[in-house]
Formats: C-alpha cells, structure tokens, sequence
C-alpha cells in the first residue's frame, strides 16, 4: 500500500509537471515504477497512464489544438509506433533499462543543439518526425524531450504548444496500448494499474495549468534537464545493479 500511496504521489508531481513543460511526467513515474512494478510491467502501465495524462493536457487547452500539425505528425507515426512497441517486447528487462536512461541522457546536449540551431520546420517535416519519435516511442517510452523541440520549432507557444503535442502523444500512445493488448502484454490488472496511475497524472496536469504563462523559458530548460538527468541516471542504476 505504502508503494502504491508513493506512485500516486509522483504521478500527481509528474503530471502537473508535464502539464506545465509539455513533457517530463513519464521521465518522473518510470524510475518509480520500475521499482515498484518492474520493467516489464512498468512500461505498459506508463502508456495507459500517459494516454491518460496527454488527454488531460488535450481537454486542458481544447480550443488551442492545431489538428492539422497533430494529422501530419500522427498519421506517419502510428504505423511507427506499433512496429516499436513489437520491438520492445523482444527486448530483456534489463537492456529496457540501460536504453532508457542513456536515451533520456543522451537527449540533454541533443535538445540544446536543436534549440541552438534555431530550426524552424514545416508540415512535412513534422511527418518525418512523427515517424521516427513514433517508432522511438514504441520502444522507450517516453520521447516528449523529442517532439517537445519539434512542435517548437513548427511555431507553436503555450496552450496551442501544450496541447497539440499532446494529441499528437495520445495518438501514438494509444497505438502502443493496442499492440500491447493485441500481443497479451496487456492483462486486466496491468490496465488497471496504468488507470489508477493515469488518473494522479490527470489531477497533476489540471494543478499544472494554472502555472504555465508564469513559468520562464530558461526555468523551463533547467526544469526539463534536471527530470532528464535524474532520471536517466536511476534508470541506468537500475539496469546494471
């Protein structure tokens, strides 16, 4: 009950998180869950929830979403992410482990250098993000600190950023539970667990709202490298131990 009590509690931090930063909750929760429920039921359980927490962020910023950046992002990368939620399963628990928190490392000096670069992308770049971040989000999970910089350089601020990221997530999201389902990794109780989990991701997201338009970039930037930091490394800690 105590761990249960303590996933419930990150989850509400990790989702006022991401509804602040458009990214991070599944960065917080993984570790945690890792612990908890160990990394082959921890990552099922993280994509319910993150479809949950990405609908929040939607229903949030409703009347924001661009749905044309979310049709040129998500119909590429659907087919993407199945084909890498395929991939995850065949993997042992502990490479999950390793290529998740080197991933999550790896990401700090390649979203500096994006933002350093200044790019500013079209419809048809988005398409080719979606089919890359779409297959990368099959097998790692979490790739917010990807399409974060991707929607930002397609021109999107605030609650049209926020929430159009996050429908673009909940389509890829949703194509990975499916798989999951579809390959019997899935069970009744995982997908309870990931409800219970997205449900405090939900309460976070709607706290988050109230904070965004006070939140600085750069306090967005060190907020964001630190989740990333920190959670890289006990992912990594946990894969080799």
């Amino acid at each position: 009950m105590a761990s249960y009590l303590l996933v419930l509690a990150i989850g509400c931090f990790a989702g006022c998180v991401g509804g602040v930063i458009g990214t991070g909750s599944s960065i917080i929760l993984l570790p945690i869950l890792v612990f908890v429920f160990g990394p082959k039921q921890a990552v099922p359980i993280m994509a319910v929830a993150s479809v949950m927490g990405n609908a929040a962020r939607v229903m949030a910023w409703r009347h924001d979403v661009d749905w044309r950046a979310v049709a040129w992002y998500a119909i590429p990368g659907i087919p993407a992410a199945a084909l890498g939620a395929r991939t995850l399963l065949v993997l042992p628990s502990s490479v999950i482990d390793v290529t998740l928190g080197v991933f999550f490392l790896c990401m700090i000096p390649v979203r500096h250098w994006q933002g350093a670069r200044g790019l500013t992308l079209q419809r048809w770049h988005l398409a080719i993000a979606g089919a890359v971040i779409g297959f990368i989000t099959g097998v790692v999970l979490s790739t917010g600190p990807l399409s974060v910089p991707v929607f930002a350089a397609y021109g999107l601020t605030g609650g049209a950023f926020l929430s159009t990221e996050a429908a673009s997530a909940v389509m890829l999201y949703v194509t990975k539970v499916a798989t999951f389902r579809q390959l019997g990794a899935m069970p009744g109780d995982i997908f309870v667990k990931g409800v219970v989990v997205g449900a405090s991701l939900m309460v976070g997201t709607w706290a988050g709202k109230a904070v965004v338009r006070r939140l600085s970039p750069e306090l967005f930037r060190r907020l964001l490298d630190g989740v990333m930091l920190c959670s890289g490394l006990a992912l990594i800690w946990t894969g080799v131990r």
